[in-house]
C-alpha cells in the first residue's frame, strides 16, 4: 500500500500488483485496474460529468415528448426529475465496485458472467454506444454546419447534391466533428475530465444566462407552453388517463441514463472515495436533468411568442440570433456541449492512463 498520506487517501479498497497482472493472458492496458496515483475524480468532477452529460441537445428537447403527450409543463419536468432520481439507484451501486477494486465495466461483468460471457453485456453496452455515438456527433456537426450557413448562406442553398439526405458541406462538418471526438480519445482520461469541467459552468451560462434570459426579455413571459393545462385534467379529452401515460413515461426517463448506470465503473474507478462518487452523482444528475429540461420548455414556449410557431431544436433557435458574435459563441458552446456528452456517455472504458 502507499505511504504517502495523500495517496493512501486515494487507495482503492483493495490494491492489485499490476507487475504481476501483467503476464496473465487476460490482462489489458485498457482494462487493468487503476492504482492510487490515478485517482484524480472527486466530488466536484463528478458533478461537472452529470452536469456536462445532461447538458445537451436531447435533454433539452426532453420534455416536448411529454408535453406532446398531454402533460403540462411542471407534470413533464416532475417525470424527468423522478426517472433520474430512480436511475441514480442503479448507477451509484454500480459504481461502487468501480470505486473498490478499479476495475472498469467490462471487468465487473467477469463476476456476474465469466471471462468469456462478460464479452457479451460489454459488447451490447458497445454497439449501444455506437448508436448513439453517430446520433450525437451528426448533432454537433449540424451545429458547425448551421454556423458556417449563417455566414456563408450558399452553403445551404436548396437544390445542393446529395446522398442519403446528406449534402457535401453537412458531411464535411460531420467529418470534421468526428475528428475532434477522436482527438479527445485519443488524449485520453484526463482530457475528457478537463473538457466536462470547463463544459460545466459554460453550459450553466449558456442555458440560464442566455437562452433563458433571452426568451423572458424577449417574450416579456414564457407564454403559452408553460400555462396549458393538462390533457388529463377534468373536462379536457385525456380526462383520467393521466396514470395511463404516466409510467411508461417514467421508464422512457429511467431509459435516457440506464445504459451510462451500467458502464458507470469506468468512471467511478477515478474516484477518490466511495462518498466522492455518490455524493457528486446524487448532486449533478436529477437536478440538472431537470433544469436543462425546464429551460427547453420556457424557451421553447417563448419562440411561440416571439417567432408565432414552436420551436423545440435549439439549434434552429441559436440561428435567428442577429449579432454573430452571440451566434458563434452560443453555437461553440453548444458544440462543446454535444462533444462531452458524446464522449463521456459513449466511449466505454476510456484507456487508462496508469496501467
Amino acid at each position: 500500500m502507499p505511504t504517502d498520506p495523500g495517496l493512501r487517501r486515494n487507495a482503492p479498497d483493495v490494491e492489485f500488483d499490476l507487475e504481476e497482472i501483467r503476464h496473465s493472458r487476460h490482462y489489458n492496458a485498457d482494462l487493468a485496474p487503476v492504482p492510487a496515483s490515478g485517482r484524480k475524480w472527486g466530488v466536484l468532477s463528478f458533478a461537472a460529468l452529470w452536469i456536462s452529460m445532461s447538458a445537451c441537445i436531447p435533454t433539452y428537447m426532453l420534455a416536448s415528448s411529454l408535453i406532446g403527450g398531454g402533460m403540462n409543463w411542471w407534470q413533464a419536468i416532475l417525470t424527468i426529475f423522478l426517472g433520474n432520481l430512480i436511475v441514480l439507484i442503479p448507477m451509484v451501486l454500480n459504481a461502487h465496485a468501480g470505486t473498490k477494486y478499479g476495475i472498469p465495466f467490462p471487468v465487473f461483468c467477469r463476476a456476474s458472467f465469466g471471462t468469456l460471457g462478460a464479452n457479451i453485456p460489454a459488447l451490447m453496452r458497445a454497439f449501444v454506444a455506437c448508436g448513439w455515438f453517430g446520433i450525437q456527433t451528426y448533432i454537433g456537426g449540424e451545429a458547425i454546419y448551421k454556423i458556417l450557413a449563417v455566414f456563408w448562406p450558399g452553403l445551404a442553398a436548396p437544390g445542393a447534391a446529395s446522398a442519403f439526405g446528406i449534402t457535401a458541406p453537412e458531411f464535411a462538418c460531420f467529418m470534421f466533428f468526428w475528428g475532434i471526438n477522436m482527438f479527445v480519445i485519443y488524449k485520453g482520461i484526463d482530457s475528457i475530465r478537463l473538457l466536462l469541467n470547463i463544459k460545466a459552468p459554460l453550459l450553466l451560462a449558456l442555458g440560464l444566462l442566455l437562452l433563458l434570459w433571452w426568451a423572458w426579455r424577449a417574450a416579456g413571459g414564457f407564454g403559452p407552453i408553460l400555462s396549458q393545462p393538462s390533457a388529463f385534467e377534468a373536462g379536457q379529452p385525456k380526462a383520467g388517463q393521466f396514470w395511463g401515460f404516466f409510467f411508461p413515461a417514467l421508464t422512457g426517463m429511467i431509459g435516457f441514463w440506464a445504459t451510462l448506470s451500467l458502464n458507470i465503473p469506468d468512471f467511478s474507478r477515478y474516484a477518490h472515495t466511495q462518498r466522492d462518487q455518490m455524493l457528486g452523482q446524487a448532486i449533478g444528475l436529477p437536478l440538472t436533468m431537470a433544469l436543462y429540461s425546464f429551460i427547453g420548455v420556457a424557451v421553447t414556449s417563448a419562440t411561440t411568442i416571439i417567432y408565432g410557431q414552436t420551436i423545440w431544436d435549439p439549434v434552429d433557435v441559436l440561428t435567428r440570433f442577429t449579432n454573430p458574435a452571440v451566434l458563434v459563441i452560443a453555437m461553440v458552446a453548444l458544440c462543446i456541449a454535444t462533444l462531452a456528452t458524446n464522449i463521456a456517455a459513449n466511449v466505454v472504458s476510456p484507456a487508462n492512463d496508469f496501467a
